[in-house]
């Protein structure tokens, strides 16, 4: 049983109850600026919600210049995560795939639906493969744009390993293919320094008469130019009819053969925005009013490539995503407050400045063009400070508490919200209705041992122990460490059944103790069932069944778990037992505390943060299966204490020493960072006070890696001791098992004096 708190989330500052829910589909240009306006200036009572496939979301204006090597990865990429944190929105990473419009709910292909008051589509576009037959099997499309950096990383290992000559074929003649093509040319030429560049072939195939046609005649012959001097083949008037492997089929039996295949087409649709029942036009395209909201379904918003506004058709360009930020914001807080959208009229000329590969580049506007370095200098300025937009964002004060915008909500629901003062101790509990709707929802598993459970509730729920099975239970709960409830309910549930599987036991039941914030009976409901069904999904994953529980209102999130497993006597690990000579095996990396300290500031990149919550959600049950078969002697999973005060723990209790080596202990990626910049949990300075069990406390001063093994831990890691002869088959089995950070990080050795039993390596 663990009692250690565990750090808070950043949610809210605020306990305004939520009237109204704005739901983000996507990260594109025009969204990331709503974020930004709605967290300069809020609105009490409407919460906001941001579905994204990924925490990052790129810049395409800055994608040929990360393709030269000009850029790094990071620097073309909008970290949403702490970009949601400033505005108070909540960021799930899941991919959305419909919309269901008479429910007004979100549709995601991993997670339960997400209800919407009012809903905004930025989900951007693709080139348009599937008429083409053949080319979604054989051609590598530009966007969405991590798919093709990921194929961009494999196709320079394969330049590299290459054995004779390459062709590389884009297929587009527009402003992002020419440039793509232009990019790829110039890093692969660097890379393999001019030795054998000349076996490399670059193929530009479009099915229009010339290049760039959307910019004036100067602006094609410049890259015409161009592309002639840097050996480009250019291929006009080639409409690839088929794809196949390694070839383009053309008009009248014409081929060109590639051995790389990348498509920048024109912009397709996704196939879910039709597929919803919104109108589309014929290209597949949502279309919207000048005001940005659909002209089928009041309440619903489009912006960026997915949007075809009606009475200003414009071509698919960042450009004009961008400049839709500030008016979709506005039209966003108007639904909001029931009030009248003001339409929006898009600018018809935009500057164009389109890089060469090297730094290099050729501005466009209407009739006007101009090519230089010093044009790649002022397009290099204009992409690094609209990123720094995103990227530097003010310090806010901390919202007080406020009363919902007037006009956010319907009489009826203010009426719901007017009783100020709320009831306490059993008064203070969620609804039957609501409690009882959010249940019927779930899928708990079913376990004939159960007697009486959820399914036939009683004033207890009743379970069948099994003769000679000892009965081990546990209790934890926190705050939420993360803003989405589906996804914190998985994780306390995850951290709750270490302490069972720590014991070598399997989980059979748990009971939950949940606490969610006041609001509307509808808002209510759903984060208690979204936070459950989170919940229920671990536990079915290990064969553990919720049988009941107790909820209640509260000012936080809060969810915890009374949970219980059946295990042989003689099986059973405990934290005492370690023996002179065994190695200290640890089964995961360190570091969710400094993380979500940083997560809270707005200081950790998201990749950092989604590779956290990836660690709390990997269950430690195959991990200590592993360990019994490899005759553990002893374990524990590390938490809050964190490793050093869990580490303490077993050695007290087996009266032994322990050689750490400081090295060796795993890290989460950005945890070092975050330590060193001074991120820190609350729990820290408390397990700080453990250093004195340290007997070369100097070892390691001014590394973070020092301070990682007081870092306190959400469903962390289990660490054990085992045989030094085991060890490796052990390690290699875990890692196996997909525990890829497991590591040996130290050794038992025999006890001192015992008042310094742990040994910096």
């Amino acid at each position: 049983m663990s009692t250690d708190p565990h750090p808070s989330p950043a949610l809210r500052s605020d306990d305004t109850p939520i009237v109204k829910d704005l739901v983000l589909v996507g990260g594109g240009h025009t969204h990331v600026e709503v974020l930004k306006r709605f967290g300069m200036r809020p609105l009490p009572g409407a919460r906001l919600t941001m579905i994204c496939r990924d925490a990052l979301t790129p810049y395409s204006g800055m994608l040929p210049g990360l393709i030269a090597g000009h850029y790094d990865f990071d620097q073309v990429h909008i970290d949403l995560r702490p970009l949601c944190g400033f505005a108070g929105a909540r960021l799930y990473v899941d991919e959305v795939i419909g919309l269901d419009l008479e429910h007004r709910k979100v549709l995601c292909r991993s997670r339960p639906p997400v209800p919407y008051d009012v809903v905004s589509v930025n989900v951007g576009s693709a080139p348009a493969t599937r008429s083409v037959p053949g080319a979604d099997e054989y051609a590598v499309p530009v966007k969405p744009i991590h798919r093709f950096v990921a194929h961009w990383e494999r196709m320079r290992e394969r330049v590299l390993a290459r054995s004779g000559g390459i062709r590389i074929g884009v297929v587009g003649g527009g402003a992002g293919g020419v440039e793509l093509l232009l990019a790829i040319q110039h890093a692969l030429s660097a890379l393999v320094d001019g030795r054998g560049s000349a076996d490399l072939e670059y193929h530009l195939i479009t099915d229009q008469s010339d290049i760039l046609t959307t910019h004036n005649r100067r602006v094609a012959a410049k890259f015409r130019r161009i592309l002639a001097e840097r050996g480009v083949v250019l291929h006009l008037e080639f409409r690839v009819e088929s794809v196949a492997a390694g070839l383009l089929h053309g008009p009248a039996g014409n081929t060109v053969a590639l051995d790389e295949i990348l498509w920048v087409t024109e912009a397709g649709a996704a196939r879910w925005v039709g597929g919803s029942g919104l109108a589309v036009d014929l290209n597949g395209f949502m279309r919207v009013a000048p005001t940005l909201e659909s002209t089928s379904h009041p309440g619903v918003f489009g912006a960026g490539d997915i949007a075809a506004v009606d009475q200003h058709p414009r071509p698919k360009s960042g450009v004009f995503a961008v400049r839709q930020g500030r008016p979709l914001a506005s039209n966003l807080r108007s639904a909001l407050r029931g009030r009248s959208r003001r339409p929006f009229q898009p600018q018809r000329q935009f500057l164009s400045l389109i890089s060469t590969g090297d730094r290099y580049a050729v501005a466009s506007r209407s009739w006007w063009t101009a090519e230089g370095r010093w044009v790649w200098r002022w397009k290099d300025s204009i992409d690094r400070r609209f990123m720094a937009r995103y990227a530097d964002l003010p310090r806010m004060p901390e919202r007080a508490q406020a009363a919902p915008a007037a006009g956010l909500a319907e009489p009826k629901v203010l009426e719901e919200l007017s009783t100020a003062m709320r009831c306490g101790g059993c008064g203070a509990k969620v609804g039957a209705t609501v409690l009882a709707r959010a249940i019927r929802r779930l899928a708990p598993a079913e376990r004939a041992d159960v007697l009486i459970g959820l399914d036939h509730p009683d004033d207890a729920a009743a379970i069948e122990v099994p003769a000679g099975k000892v009965l081990v239970q546990s209790v934890d709960g926190f705050r939420a460490i993360v803003d989405d409830p589906y996804l914190f309910g998985k994780i306390a549930a995850n951290h709750a059944l270490g302490d069972i599987f720590a014991m070598g036991a399997e989980a059979q039941t748990a009971l939950a103790l949940a606490s969610v914030p006041v609001g509307i009976e509808a808002k209510v409901e759903d984060t208690l069932s979204q936070m459950l069904t989170g919940a229920v999904q671990v536990l079915s994953e290990v064969d553990c069944a919720l049988i009941g529980g107790h909820t209640s209102e509260g000012a936080e999130l809060f969810l915890g778990f009374a949970v219980n497993g059946l295990i042989d006597r003689t099986q059973m690990l405990r934290k005492h037992g370690m023996q002179p000579g065994e190695a200290l095996i640890l089964t995961k990396a360190l570091g969710t505390g400094t993380l979500f300290a940083a997560d809270m500031r707005q200081r950790a990149r998201g990749r950092w943060i989604d590779a956290a919550i990836d660690g709390m959600l990997q269950s430690s049950r195959d991990a200590a299966r592993a360990l019994q078969a490899s005759q553990a002697s002893a374990c524990t999973d590390v938490t809050g204490f964190g490793l050093l005060g869990h580490l303490l723990e077993m050695i007290r209790s087996s009266d032994v020493g322990v050689e750490l080596e400081l090295r060796a202990v795993p890290a989460l990626d950005g945890a070092l960072d975050a330590l060193a910049a001074g991120f820190t949990s609350s729990l820290q300075p408390q397990n700080r006070h453990l250093e004195r069990a340290i007997a070369n406390r100097a070892t390691g001063a001014g590394d973070p890696r020092l301070d990682l093994i007081f870092d306190p831990q959400t469903a962390g890691g289990l660490l054990a001791s085992v045989p030094a002869e085991r060890a490796d088959a052990c390690l290699a089995e875990l890692v196996a098992l997909g525990y890829r950070r497991a590591a040996v990080i130290g050794r038992v050795k025999s006890a001192d004096d015992g008042s310094k039993p742990i040994t910096l390596l």
